[in-house]
């Protein structure tokens, strides 16, 4: 399974089309808020996406999970969650829904870790990074009962790779 994860695009429609081009080759495609386009804009024609706090189009909802080869994905934009604060919010609806995996956005953070065999991921902004100076987008895989998560600039060029094995 492959994942292509964004958020916090901040009205750069530009910058979802040359994400998605570069990515051909993924399972599914997850926007975590903070589009500020309409819920319909072609460029997140078959995203799963939610809304952020900066999106103004209530038709996205606020949060989003699905499967993808019997992986349970949570996506939430996180500020609903506080996660500027802490994740542990975000860890609690993640387990109450019982995913396997949560990407979020709104601290503008690239990020990833395991807690309790839940992998999180913040994929930063494509627009207004923070922490580093890279715009930056996610690339998330699992197989094997390992999880691969590649952080990438928006022009491409990797920033980290993280693998994560499951505990029994």
């Amino acid at each position: 399974m492959r994942l292509l994860v964004m958020s916090d695009t901040h009205g750069d429609a530009e910058v979802i089309k040359r994400v998605r081009e570069a990515n051909p080759q993924v399972d599914a495609i997850v926007h975590c808020g903070d589009s500020e386009l309409s819920y319909d804009h072609p460029y997140l024609d078959g995203v799963k996406k939610v809304r952020g706090n900066c999106d103004r189009d209530d038709r996205f909802p606020n949060e989003e999970l699905f499967e993808v080869d019997g992986v349970k994905i949570f996506v939430a934009h996180g500020h609903l969650l506080n996660v500027k604060s802490t994740i542990m919010n975000l860890l609690y609806r993640t387990k109450e829904v019982e995913a396997d995996v949560a990407f979020f956005g709104h601290s503008h953070v690239l990020g990833t870790e395991l807690v309790d065999n839940i992998l999180f991921v913040n994929p930063g902004s494509l627009l207004k990074p923070r922490a580093i100076a890279e715009k930056s987008y996610a690339v998330v895989e699992f197989e094997d009962n390992t999880w691969k998560v590649t952080g990438y600039t928006d022009n491409g060029k990797e920033i980290f790779t993280k693998n994560y094995a499951l505990s029994e």
